[in-house]
């Protein structure tokens, strides 16, 4: 299995930036990833929140 850059908080935390009104891609140039990454994890994490 592939390992991942990221924590499942870290991912938390850039989707609650994008809620907050931080556009897209300036996070995703900030943290290194490409779009299709950030809604792929918004489609898979979206609604859930980090406990």
């Amino acid at each position: 299995m592939k390992k991942t850059r990221f924590s499942d908080n870290q991912i938390f935390n850039i989707l609650k930036q994008a809620e907050q009104g931080v556009p897209i891609t300036e996070l995703c140039r900030e943290h290194n990833i490409s779009q299709s990454t950030f809604y792929n994890w918004r489609s898979k994490y979206g609604g859930m929140d980090a406990t």
